[in-house]
């Protein structure tokens, strides 16, 4: 914030210096030795007030605002509460429209750009210092973050397998977009959703906030196959909230598509579950779609 200030601030002055050998200029090029003095000082006490004025109200934003906390939040923020999903790996930058997944297994190079984009997203989760063991049992300060254990995950997902791209079985990470502040709400255990996936349902933990993928349409359901979930189809809630934490990483989950039909577009949708995630298929909200394509 003060580096933002003084910056502008300097720009500020340098300008009001060049305008100030600008009116010299403007003056003798028109044959006059010395300016008029009355010229000269208007200029000077007319940006010297500009320079004040701008002074004032930056001064004024600044102090209203905090580098480390939006002001508004949630349901008073323009981003609502409800946070949506997004996943990895993302189309080349050049397909900024598309949601395709697309490659031709046994074929390095056709992979390659899947598999290196999932690295680079991984990357700080090996870096450990000023992380924090979390676990049901113990609590955190608002400015720790929670270690995020990739030896938790099945090698299936693992880079040392390139995220089984190689073999035609790749996994696909999900995460819950950052909110601040917001914690995930677990439902009541009578009232669970009527369209939560039965094992689920089954098995609900309210200490975790659940991913679940799905083919969108009948057609893709019987080509997708079956589904894993490392470490675990469960995030717990103790990674939440998110407050601008210095060393924050986000949880994810990987989905291990683990024989898909090849040579056929496979549309997927994938939800998270929680009592104040909003589910809107048209908008997207509480889900993400993405297509998989296997050659």
């Amino acid at each position: 914030m003060c580096e933002c200030f003084s910056n502008l601030y300097f720009f500020v002055i340098m300008y009001v210096i060049l305008t100030a050998f600008t009116t010299l200029n403007v003056a003798y090029s028109l044959g006059l030795e010395c300016p008029n003095a009355k010229i000269i000082i208007f200029y000077i006490i007319y940006y010297a007030c500009l320079v004040a004025f701008w002074t004032a109200m930056l001064l004024v934003f600044y102090v209203t605002v905090d580098s480390n906390h939006p002001k508004w939040k949630l349901d008073s923020s323009r981003i609502g509460s409800s946070p949506g999903l997004s996943y990895r790996p993302r189309p080349p930058e050049k397909n900024v429209d598309s949601t395709l997944i697309w490659f031709r297994h046994g074929n390095a190079s056709q992979s390659k750009y899947w598999v290196d984009s999932l690295k680079d997203f991984l990357e700080p989760y090996q870096i450990e210092e000023d992380l924090k063991e979390c676990d049901f049992g113990s609590t955190r300060k608002p400015e720790e973050s929670c270690r995020f254990n990739l030896n938790s995950i099945d090698k299936s997902c693992s880079s040392s397998q390139n995220f089984g791209y190689d073999v035609g079985h790749p996994c696909v990470l999900i995460k819950i977009n950052r909110i601040f502040d917001w914690e995930p709400k677990p439902y009541d255990s009578d009232s669970l959703p009527q369209n939560m996936p039965e094992n689920l349902k089954n098995d609900y933990n309210s200490s975790y906030v659940y991913i679940s993928c799905e083919g969108e349409n009948p057609a893709d359901k019987s080509n997708i196959g079956p589904i894993s979930y490392y470490p675990s189809q469960g995030i717990p809630n103790y990674y939440f909230p998110f407050t601008n934490q210095p060393t924050y990483l986000t949880p994810f989950v990987f989905v291990h598509f683990q024989n898909p039909t090849t040579s056929v577009l496979i549309n997927i949708e994938c939800k998270a579950w929680a009592a104040n995630i909003k589910y809107d298929k048209k908008e997207r909200m509480g889900s993400v779609h993405f297509e998989l394509l296997v050659d």
